[in-house]
Formats: structure tokens, C-alpha cells, sequence
């Protein structure tokens, strides 16, 4: 990869985002939106404290893998990596370009809504605010990095979105949202041992009860590596256009 093309790269894709309110919208306001309607359901208290943790590790990823993953397709339909590999653009200058670009976008997103859930809805976390908003962050940036590589295996926006259910419902059942993990069958617990949301889940997880940021850097750690391991994927996949 050249950084000045990658920097190029993620500076249009960030241009575009700018001027795509709807977007915007989706990926900022759509999940703290769905907070706020669990606040207000519950009326806050022990059952956001509860619960808000673990949607905060699960929003952010399911928001930026189906834009990312969308935004990516589109980009081959309209032609616009063809013409972009026409030119000294590489597919590694162009996923990391992406990777950047909605990595700050995700960033964004989850100071939002970390701010608001803790600052507004009244959510009550043991673990400090910093280490909430960077779990929050890398899995907003490890949602990106799924899409990414996920969009290559779509030829429609359509195949786009149907990559959501068969990528992240999984996850979202044996992250230990419906089920704690230790009380799953032990065949479903060893599946969630190699799901990235699983990571994401239990730092927030242990980040509302345990004021100890040194329990989660493990956890941050898998994140990490899955992030890696997606972009790199998405890198060696990514194709000029849909035929």
C-alpha cells in the first residue's frame, strides 16, 4: 500500500459521506436512537446498566458492516474501481483507504454514542468512559472490516444486505446476548470462542462490572487481530467490478 494513495482514497470516500446525510443519519444517530427507546422502555436504572454495555459492543458493528459492505458494492456497480485500478490505485490502497475513512467515521460514532448513553440516558459502567468509548470504536472498526470483506462474496445490494443475517445473527445469538456463554451447550460455546463479536461483547461486558481496565486488553487484542485478518481478506478479494 502508498500512503498518499490510501490517504486519497479515504479522503473521497470521506468527502462522499459528508454530502450523504442519510448516511449520517444511519450511522450516528439510528443507534443512539435504538438506546434511547431501551432507556425509555425500561426506564433506565439496573436494566440498561445491565444490558446497555453489551448493545453498545453489538450497535456499532451492525451499523458499519451493512454501510461499509453496501458502500463498497456500490463502488463496483458504478464502475468507479474499475476506473480507479486503471490508475497506479491498488486493491490494498483502496481497502485501506476505506478501512480509514469509516474507521473515523466509527470512531465518531462511537464517542456519540457512548457520550449520550453514559451523559444523557444515564447508564452506569464501572470501568472507566475512555476505555467504554475504545472497545465501542474497535467494534465499529471491526463491523467496517467484516463489510469490507464480506462485499465481495455480493454482486447486488440486495446480496449486500442478505451478507447481514448470514455474517452477524449468528453472532448477536452466541455473544452472549440471549444466553450467558458459560451456560451454552458446549459445542455452542467453542463457536463463540472463534466469533469476533464474542470479544467486543465481553470487554463491554466486563467494563460494566469491573472498574480494572487490564481485564479487558486480551479481549481488545482478538478484536484487533480479526480487524487484520478481515482487511486483509477484503485486500486479496476485493475485484475491479460485478460482472
Amino acid at each position: 500500500m502508498a500512503a498518499p494513495l490510501v490517504l486519497a482514497t479515504s479522503t473521497r470516500v470521506l468527502r462522499q459521506v459528508r454530502h450523504d446525510p442519510r448516511t449520517i443519519a444511519l450511522i450516528v444517530l439510528l443507534p443512539v436512537l435504538l438506546l434511547g427507546l431501551v432507556s425509555w422502555m425500561f426506564k433506565g436504572g439496573l436494566v440498561l446498566d445491565t444490558i446497555g454495555p453489551t448493545l453498545l459492543g453489538i450497535f456499532p458493528l451492525t451499523v458499519m458492516f451493512l454501510v461499509t459492505s453496501v458502500t463498497m458494492l456500490r463502488e463496483r456497480l458504478s464502475g468507479t474501481l474499475e476506473r480507479l485500478m486503471t490508475t497506479p490505485v491498488r486493491r490494498g490502497d483502496v481497502v485501506g483507504g476505506y478501512a480509514i475513512a469509516f474507521g473515523v467515521v466509527a470512531a465518531v460514532q462511537a464517542v456519540v454514542l457512548v457520550t449520550v448513553t453514559v451523559g444523557v440516558y444515564g447508564m452506569d459502567v464501572q470501568g472507566p468512559l475512555w476505555a467504554l468509548a475504545l472497545v465501542a470504536v474497535l467494534d465499529a472498526v471491526l463491523g467496517t472490516a467484516l463489510g469490507l470483506a464480506a462485499s465481495a462474496l455480493a454482486r447486488t445490494e440486495f446480496q449486500a444486505v442478505q451478507m447481514m443475517p448470514a455474517t452477524i445473527f449468528p453472532q448477536l445469538i452466541l455473544c452472549g446476548l440471549v444466553m450467558p456463554r458459560d451456560q451454552m451447550p458446549g459445542v455452542l460455546h467453542a463457536i463463540s470462542n472463534v466469533l469476533p463479536l464474542t470479544y467486543g461483547v465481553d470487554a463491554m461486558q466486563t467494563l460494566a462490572r469491573n472498574p480494572d481496565v487490564s481485564a479487558i486488553w486480551s479481549d481488545v487484542a482478538v478484536i484487533a487481530g480479526f480487524i487484520v485478518v478481515a482487511v486483509v481478506v477484503g485486500a486479496n478479494t476485493l475485484r475491479r467490478r460485478t460482472p
